[in-house]
């Protein structure tokens, strides 16, 4: 990890991601760094319950589908909020709903030091 660990220690960072691989390996990852991760959750019904059940997230990386169920209201909550967060996707840039195409995204396959760069900074 090249990121400095201040930059991630004591962060609430939620994880929204249906692949168990990915979700474990960025869980890892971040906790390696010192945040603690909230989740990973695998559905937009999970995300929604543990936003409206946690005071403080500091940042939140969302993917886009999530078993054919899509993101975004996930997004809209976060946002209501004003938690930064970013897509981790394989989607398109360009598939992403106006609303929504000013949030950062990281291609997938994920590089956690880029989504923690991107995150915060």
């Amino acid at each position: 990890m090249t990121l400095p660990n201040q930059a991630l220690t004591g962060r609430r960072v939620l994880l929204v991601e249906d692949d168990y691989f990915i979700g474990v390996d960025l869980k890892s990852w971040f906790e390696e760094g010192g945040a603690q991760v909230l989740g990973p959750v695998p559905s937009v019904t999970e995300a929604l319950a543990l936003i409206a059940s946690t005071d403080e997230i500091d940042a939140a990386v969302l993917d886009i589908n999530l078993q054919d169920e899509l993101v975004y209201p996930v997004a809209d909550a976060l946002h209501a909020r004003g938690v930064p967060f970013l897509f981790a996707t394989g989607y398109d840039p360009a598939a992403v709903p106006a609303p929504h195409r000013a949030v950062a995204l990281c291609q997938k396959p994920i590089d956690p030091q880029i989504v923690a760069r991107t995150l915060f900074g």
